[in-house]
């Protein structure tokens, strides 16, 4: 018998999204694409090593794109995915039920993204 709460919608998003840094990455995603150095100095207390691994992890969800122009040095730009997309706005309402249980809790990066404050 499957179990079919591992099989929801929900869960599927929730298992994208796991881990310390996923949201703090598409969120900063959603303002614009950028370079690896760039969101490395957007989110400071991320390692590289770490960087690279959620980065590896979004896209082979497809919640981004990875852009490699043949250049030297390379050059590698991410950008949000149209999936991506659509789950930063799902967000929204995620975080405006969170900002109504009176939590004192720092707001998260995922709801500092102005569209998602509305």
């Amino acid at each position: 018998m499957a179990d079919t709460a591992n099989d929801c919608g929900f869960a599927a998003a929730i298992r994208m999204l796991e881990g310390k840094w996923k949201l703090d990455i598409l969120c900063e995603l959603h303002t614009g694409a950028r370079r690896f150095g760039r969101l490395r100095r957007a989110i400071p207390a991320i390692s590289e090593k770490m960087l690279a691994q959620k980065l590896r992890e979004l896209e082979a969800d497809s919640l981004i794109h990875r852009k490699v122009y043949e250049q030297i040095p390379a050059k590698v730009v991410y950008s949000l995915s149209e999936r991506g997309a659509g789950l930063i706005a799902s967000s929204a309402a995620l975080c405006r039920w969170g900002e109504q249980l009176g939590l004192s809790e720092p707001v998260p990066a995922a709801c500092a993204v102005p569209s998602l404050r509305a």
